[in-house]
């Protein structure tokens, strides 16, 4: 079955440095745009960064960019998301979103949560 495990979230100070990963299984993985989305507490998930299927292209939300890295190993079937200088307004539950938009076919996984505080 589709599944999307997210891992390397944790507790961090201001500053600092974390990078999740997102291990994907029952799905052609190389098909399917990547992204990483978050969810601070009271607030609706948001996108942070996204990868199309073949790696070529990455985009990102302005309140993270030159502070982030979202990457991608298709041999792995895994997807990164480097974060960088840390913020306490980064804190919140990350999310792994795989989507195949010309299907109209997204898969989730269950979260991690990232809390930077000192």
């Amino acid at each position: 079955q589709v599944q999307l495990v997210e891992s390397g979230g944790g507790l961090v100070q201001p500053g600092g440095s974390l990078r999740l990963s997102c291990a994907a299984s029952g799905f052609t993985f190389s098909s399917y745009a990547m992204s990483w989305y978050r969810q601070a507490l009271g607030k609706e998930r948001e996108l942070v960064a996204g990868i199309t299927s073949a790696g070529a292209r990455t985009n990102y939300a302005d309140s993270v960019k030159g502070r982030f890295t979202i990457s991608r190993d298709i041999a792995k079937s895994t997807v990164y998301l480097q974060m960088n200088s840390l913020k306490p307004e980064d804190t919140a539950v990350y999310y792994c979103k795989a989507e195949r938009s010309r299907y109209a076919i997204n898969y989730w996984g269950q979260g991690t949560q990232v809390t930077v505080s000192s």
